[in-house]
Protein backbone atom coordinates (compact mmCIF):
# COMPACT_ATOMS: atom_id res chain seq x y z
CA UNK A 1 0.00 0.00 0.00
CA UNK A 2 1.32 3.44 -0.88
CA UNK A 3 1.45 6.06 1.84
CA UNK A 4 -1.53 8.40 2.02
CA UNK A 5 -1.36 11.25 4.53
CA UNK A 6 -5.12 11.29 5.18
CA UNK A 7 -5.35 7.60 5.99
CA UNK A 8 -2.11 7.80 7.97
CA UNK A 9 -3.58 10.57 10.12
CA UNK A 10 -6.75 8.47 10.54
CA UNK A 11 -4.63 5.79 12.23
CA UNK A 12 -2.55 8.25 14.27
CA UNK A 13 -5.62 10.01 15.65
CA UNK A 14 -7.07 6.71 16.91
CA UNK A 15 -4.05 5.55 18.90
CA UNK A 16 -4.77 7.55 22.08
CA UNK A 17 -8.34 6.23 22.24
CA UNK A 18 -7.23 2.66 21.61
CA UNK A 19 -4.71 2.93 24.44
CA UNK A 20 -7.22 4.53 26.80
CA UNK A 21 -9.83 1.87 26.07
CA UNK A 22 -7.35 -0.98 26.41
CA UNK A 23 -5.44 0.19 29.49
CA UNK A 24 -7.62 2.52 31.60
CA UNK A 25 -8.79 1.07 34.86
CA UNK A 26 -6.83 -2.17 34.60
CA UNK A 27 -4.99 -3.54 37.64
CA UNK A 28 -1.27 -2.67 37.65
CA UNK A 29 -0.31 -6.25 36.84
CA UNK A 30 -1.71 -5.80 33.34
CA UNK A 31 -0.06 -2.45 32.70
CA UNK A 32 3.31 -2.93 34.40
CA UNK A 33 4.06 -6.52 33.38
CA UNK A 34 6.74 -7.04 30.76
CA UNK A 35 8.48 -9.85 28.86
CA UNK A 36 11.58 -9.98 31.05
CA UNK A 37 14.77 -8.00 31.56
CA UNK A 38 15.24 -4.98 29.30
CA UNK A 39 11.70 -5.18 27.88
CA UNK A 40 8.86 -2.72 28.16
CA UNK A 41 5.51 -2.91 29.88
CA UNK A 42 2.40 -1.24 28.43
CA UNK A 43 3.11 1.64 30.85
CA UNK A 44 6.62 1.99 29.41
CA UNK A 45 5.33 1.96 25.84
CA UNK A 46 2.93 4.82 26.57
CA UNK A 47 5.85 6.78 28.02
CA UNK A 48 7.90 6.05 24.90
CA UNK A 49 5.06 7.25 22.68
CA UNK A 50 4.94 10.50 24.67
CA UNK A 51 8.66 11.04 24.09
CA UNK A 52 8.09 10.55 20.37
CA UNK A 53 5.42 13.23 20.40
CA UNK A 54 7.73 15.61 22.25
CA UNK A 55 11.04 15.11 20.48
CA UNK A 56 10.79 12.90 17.41
CA UNK A 57 8.07 13.04 14.78
CA UNK A 58 7.23 16.72 14.50
CA UNK A 59 10.74 17.88 15.34
CA UNK A 60 12.11 15.83 12.46
CA UNK A 61 9.29 16.95 10.17
CA UNK A 62 10.23 20.58 10.82
CA UNK A 63 13.91 19.84 10.16
CA UNK A 64 12.98 18.38 6.78
CA UNK A 65 10.65 21.25 5.89
CA UNK A 66 13.29 23.83 6.86
CA UNK A 67 15.47 22.73 3.94
CA UNK A 68 18.49 24.30 5.64
CA UNK A 69 21.97 23.02 4.84
CA UNK A 70 22.05 20.84 7.96
CA UNK A 71 19.00 18.59 8.01
CA UNK A 72 20.53 15.91 10.25
CA UNK A 73 18.16 14.62 12.93
CA UNK A 74 19.18 14.52 16.57
CA UNK A 75 19.41 10.93 17.81
CA UNK A 76 16.22 9.84 19.59
CA UNK A 77 16.64 8.55 23.14
CA UNK A 78 14.49 5.44 22.86
CA UNK A 79 14.53 4.76 26.60
CA UNK A 80 14.50 8.27 28.06
CA UNK A 81 10.91 7.80 29.14
CA UNK A 82 11.82 5.26 31.81
CA UNK A 83 13.37 7.71 34.26
CA UNK A 84 11.05 10.57 33.26
CA UNK A 85 7.89 8.62 34.07
CA UNK A 86 8.95 6.75 37.19
CA UNK A 87 6.20 7.07 39.80
CA UNK A 88 3.68 8.73 37.49
CA UNK A 89 0.19 7.21 37.28
CA UNK A 90 -0.85 5.66 33.97
CA UNK A 91 -4.00 7.83 33.62
CA UNK A 92 -1.72 10.89 33.67
CA UNK A 93 0.44 9.42 30.90
CA UNK A 94 -2.58 8.53 28.78
CA UNK A 95 -3.95 12.07 29.14
CA UNK A 96 -0.58 13.60 28.26
CA UNK A 97 -0.24 11.37 25.21
CA UNK A 98 -3.73 12.30 23.99
CA UNK A 99 -3.04 16.02 24.42
CA UNK A 100 0.33 15.88 22.65
CA UNK A 101 -0.98 13.75 19.80
CA UNK A 102 -3.96 16.04 19.23
CA UNK A 103 -1.66 19.07 19.18
CA UNK A 104 0.78 17.43 16.78
CA UNK A 105 -1.91 16.23 14.40
CA UNK A 106 -3.51 19.66 14.42
CA UNK A 107 -0.15 21.16 13.43
CA UNK A 108 0.37 18.46 10.80
CA UNK A 109 -3.04 19.09 9.24
CA UNK A 110 -2.38 22.84 9.28
CA UNK A 111 0.73 22.38 7.14
CA UNK A 112 -1.41 21.18 4.23
CA UNK A 113 1.58 19.27 2.86
CA UNK A 114 1.99 18.91 -0.88
CA UNK A 115 3.19 15.84 -2.76
CA UNK A 116 6.44 17.70 -3.46
CA UNK A 117 6.97 18.45 0.23
CA UNK A 118 6.51 14.77 1.08
CA UNK A 119 9.55 14.06 -1.10
CA UNK A 120 11.81 16.52 0.74
CA UNK A 121 14.62 14.87 2.67
CA UNK A 122 16.39 14.95 6.00
CA UNK A 123 19.27 12.91 7.35
CA UNK A 124 18.67 10.17 9.89
CA UNK A 125 21.70 9.48 12.12
CA UNK A 126 21.64 5.74 11.28
CA UNK A 127 19.84 5.46 7.93
CA UNK A 128 21.09 8.52 6.08
CA UNK A 129 18.77 10.30 3.66
CA UNK A 130 15.06 9.81 4.31
CA UNK A 131 11.98 11.52 2.92
CA UNK A 132 9.23 13.26 4.82
CA UNK A 133 6.84 10.67 3.40
CA UNK A 134 8.96 7.87 4.89
CA UNK A 135 9.05 9.65 8.25
CA UNK A 136 5.26 9.99 8.31
CA UNK A 137 4.69 6.39 7.18
CA UNK A 138 7.08 5.28 9.92
CA UNK A 139 5.10 7.25 12.51
CA UNK A 140 1.98 5.26 11.57
CA UNK A 141 3.77 1.89 11.49
CA UNK A 142 5.49 2.76 14.79
CA UNK A 143 2.11 3.29 16.48
CA UNK A 144 0.76 0.03 15.11
CA UNK A 145 3.89 -1.85 16.14
CA UNK A 146 3.61 -0.59 19.69
CA UNK A 147 -0.09 -1.44 19.87
CA UNK A 148 0.85 -4.99 18.83
CA UNK A 149 3.64 -4.99 21.40
CA UNK A 150 1.28 -3.94 24.20
CA UNK A 151 -1.26 -6.66 23.41
CA UNK A 152 1.53 -9.26 23.07
CA UNK A 153 2.99 -8.30 26.46
CA UNK A 154 -0.46 -8.45 28.01
CA UNK A 155 -1.22 -11.85 26.46
CA UNK A 156 2.02 -13.25 27.87
CA UNK A 157 0.82 -12.48 31.38
CA UNK A 158 -1.44 -15.55 30.95
CA UNK A 159 1.12 -17.78 29.26
CA UNK A 160 1.05 -20.36 32.05
CA UNK A 161 -2.65 -19.92 32.82
CA UNK A 162 -3.84 -21.02 29.37
CA UNK A 163 -2.42 -24.51 29.83
CA UNK A 164 -2.38 -26.65 26.69
CA UNK A 165 -4.05 -23.93 24.59
CA UNK A 166 -0.63 -22.28 24.51
CA UNK A 167 0.01 -24.42 21.41
CA UNK A 168 -2.72 -22.46 19.56
CA UNK A 169 -1.61 -19.01 20.72
CA UNK A 170 1.42 -17.90 18.69
CA UNK A 171 1.29 -14.47 20.36
CA UNK A 172 2.70 -16.15 23.46
CA UNK A 173 5.89 -17.11 21.59
CA UNK A 174 6.78 -13.87 19.82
Amino acid sequence: MNFDLGTGIAVLERTPGVLETLLSGLPDGWTTGNEGADTWSPFDVVGHLIDGELTDWMARLHIILSQTANRRFEPFDRSGHISRNKGRPLPELLAEFRELRERNLSQLRGLDLTRAQLQLTGEHPAFGRVTLEQLLATWVAHDLGHLAQITRVMAKQYREAVGPWEAYLPVLHR
